[in-house]
């Protein structure tokens, strides 16, 4: 059963990611096209439409900072072919070469394999597209069970849209097609606990379609994943601190409660905050820097006032309330460092995080991630565990009410 479990994860996380990876190739076929990049171009007595030569699309990524050197830019663009999203116009080329060839999207041309994920993810896009769009959008910051979560939507009301706008003919198909959806990694319960249901349940859309991605992040993140498990503490774990540079006058990283003003439940992962348009598409105002500092070391110290046993922990009359927190990590990890053992507590947070928006604290202890109970786990294992993952965490956590 945990193997089922183990399998039905992997491809949840899988499909979330190839939809990333549609979402950057789409984002810059559209920056390409504004460049004037892509055109109507003539070869060897021929007329290719919609191309451009990989010489220049390379030029152009290491002009606009989306790759440091061509080597990487040439990897970048190898990754997009892997996912049939640029292919050379005659096919004679399997891979991308930095050279006066011509290649081409195949969305501009009518040759993008529309398999069954492909469809789902153009038709959630779609959606998405159509309610951010809308003056009185569904998605709206909405309550369950205590917790409040930004753009979020109930499923009646979902179904009660895609009704009015003519999505669908009959409630029992948009439940079908929501479950569909939700199935292939684009919408969510917001506790990440029922499927989707014509009911007042609380989902969320699983991808900010508008947020602009970095081709490297994509490239960054296929690579980490055949990383060996034994790279403890690597550059990029979830369990070190941020890559950004910190703030002016903000020195070091706190591992304290991160400011009370930073209330937004809805863990979304975050990149540049921009669309194609020029208007606000993401969820915060900060976008990340992508320089070479070294990431910042925790403070070795403790934040626990005291050690904590798993039996004082888990004794009926031991003032610890349990609560459950979803996290959607970004491409630079969750924003929260483990320490300890037997329980492991978190020792620090990054207050831009994803972490701290869903509501991750220091001196909290980790009871369950993902359903899994890992109180008998030290932090090593604990994050190995996280790293091997989805990039969804369901985390189970016990603040103290002292």
């Amino acid at each position: 059963m945990e193997n089922v479990g183990n399998y039905v994860k992997k491809k949840a996380a899988e499909r979330q990611y190839k939809a990333e990876v549609m979402i950057a190739g789409e984002q810059l076929r559209l920056r390409l096209h504004d460049g004037k990049l892509i055109k109507d171009r003539r070869c060897y007595l021929r007329t290719y439409p919609n191309c451009f030569v990989a010489k220049e699309a390379i030029d152009w990524l290491i002009a606009h900072k989306e790759a440091p050197d061509r080597e990487t830019a040439v990897r970048l663009m190898q990754h997009l072919m892997a996912h049939d999203i640029v292919h050379h116009v005659c096919d004679r080329h399997s891979e991308y070469k930095d050279a006066k060839l011509l290649y081409r999207f195949r969305k501009d041309d009518g040759t993008s394999p529309f398999n069954t994920e492909v469809k789902v993810f153009m038709r959630g896009q779609s959606l998405y597209e159509r309610l951010v769009a809308g003056k009185d959008s569904i998605m709206k910051e909405h309550e369950e069970k205590g917790v409040k979560y930004q753009r979020a939507f109930p499923g009646f009301e979902m179904i009660d849209w895609l009704l009015h706008s003519g999505e669908i003919p009959n409630r029992r198909e948009g439940v079908d097609l929501c479950r569909t959806l939700l199935d292939h990694g684009i919408v969510q319960h917001v506790a990440l606990r029922h499927h989707f249901f014509d009911s007042g349940l609380l989902y969320q859309f699983c991808i900010n379609f508008r947020r602009r991605r970095r081709l490297a992040e994509l490239l960054s993140e296929s690579e980490s994943r055949g990383a060996p498990l034994g790279q403890e503490e690597a550059s990029d774990s979830p369990f070190t601190l941020r890559k950004t540079a910190p703030e002016e006058g903000n020195t070091s990283f706190l591992s304290v409660q991160p400011n009370k003003e930073i209330k937004l439940v809805s863990a979304v992962r975050r990149s540049s905050t921009t669309s194609l348009s020029g208007g606000a598409g993401g969820y915060f105002s900060i976008p990340p820097s992508f320089n070479n500092a070294a990431p910042v070391k925790c403070n070795p110290k403790s934040v626990l006032k005291k050690k904590v046993t798993i039996e004082e922990l888990m004794d009926a009359g031991a003032p610890y309330m349990r609560k459950s927190i979803t996290i959607v990590g970004d491409a630079v990890g969750w924003g929260f460092v483990v320490r300890g053992e037997s329980p492991c507590h978190v020792q620090a947070v990054d207050p831009g995080s994803p972490a701290a928006a869903a509501g991750i604290k220091a001196g909290q202890f980790v009871f369950q991630v993902n359903g899994v109970c890992v109180l008998d786990l030290d932090y090593k294992t604990l994050s190995r565990l996280i790293m091997t993952g989805p990039r969804i965490l369901v985390v189970e956590v016990m603040e103290s009410l002292e």
